[in-house]
Formats: structure tokens, C-alpha cells, sequence
């Protein structure tokens, strides 16, 4: 079908620890704790690539790039989306529009927040007027709110090409 878009979700979340560099939407974010995980850890373009595998019905983030893999270890997210965006079109969709919410009580992302729009739109082949980037804190609840951890949740469309 022509005219066939499709929607998907994406979430993703990671603790935070000393040491280690804090990568989100693909930039480096200045910050003196970063997110633990077997790649670099970006919660936000993880959520983005699962938002974008979700719609074009092929595996998830974590199946298709295992963390019990060493070739992923410490590996580049946005080559990790890249990778998902050549799927996708080899499904005969591409990307029409991302809306990402990062969930964090620090660092402060509004400083960022067009640096990431720029990066995803980079690595997904869109404008940066078809990607969105909101920062929201967990207003001191739970891990988020805490800043032991950030989050992010991403919705994705794809268009038949």
C-alpha cells in the first residue's frame, strides 16, 4: 500500500554512575556521571531505533544487537541506528517523523536539546523539523527523580517508500 504509515514506541532506561562519559541523542552531554551499559548507553537513541524497528515489525534493539555480543561493546549508537534505518528500508519504509521525551532530573538538557534534534536527524535521514526533543524530570520520585538514572521514550513513524 502506497500510502501506508506506521507508528512505533521506544523506551529505554539506564543508570547512572561516576566515570564513565554521558552520551544522549548521540552528543556528548557534560555531566561528571554517565549511563552504564554494554554500548555507549544512549537511552535516547535506543528508544528511537526500538520506536523505529517496532514500526516496521522487525526485532527489537536487543535482539538485534545483543549485549552478550562483544562487537557491540562500548559500540556507537548512532551506528547501531544507522544499521536499524538500512532495515527498515530494505522493508520499503523510511522515517517521517520522531518524538522523543528524555526523562532526567540532571543534567539540565535544554541547552542540548536542538545539538540532539541535529543528531537524530543525522543518523535517521530526516529534517530536523520532522525530529522532537523534550527533556522532562521525574519532579524528585522514584530513580529518575533521584538522578540515579535517565530515560527516554521515543515514538516513531515510517512511511512506505
Amino acid at each position: 500500500m502506497k500510502d501506508e504509515v506506521r507508528f512505533g514506541i521506544g523506551y529505554d532506561i539506564h543508570r547512572l554512575v561516576a566515570d564513565r562519559r554521558l552520551v544522549l541523542g548521540g552528543i556528548d552531554i557534560d555531566h561528571p556521571k554517565g549511563l552504564v551499559g554494554h554500548s555507549d548507553a544512549d537511552v535516547v537513541l535506543h528508544a528511537v531505533t526500538d520506536a523505529l524497528l517496532g514500526a516496521a515489525g522487525l526485532p527489537d534493539i536487543g535482539d538485534m544487537f545483543p549485549d552478550t555480543d562483544p562487537k557491540y561493546k562500548d559500540a556507537d549508537s548512532a551506528v547501531l541506528l544507522k544499521t536499524a534505518i538500512e532495515r527498515i528500508n530494505e522493508r520499503g519504509f523510511v522515517p517521517n517523523n520522531i518524538d522523543v521525551i528524555v526523562h532526567a532530573e540532571a543534567p539540565k538538557l535544554t541547552p542540548y536539546k536542538q545539538r540532539m534534534r541535529v543528531s537524530i536527524a543525522a543518523s535517521t535521514g530526516l529534517s530536523t523539523d520532522a525530529v522532537s526533543v523534550k527533556a522532562k524530570t521525574n519532579e524528585g520520585m522514584g530513580p529518575l527523580g533521584h538522578a540515579d538514572a535517565i530515560a527516554a521514550t521515543a515514538v516513531a513513524s515510517l512511511v512506505r517508500r
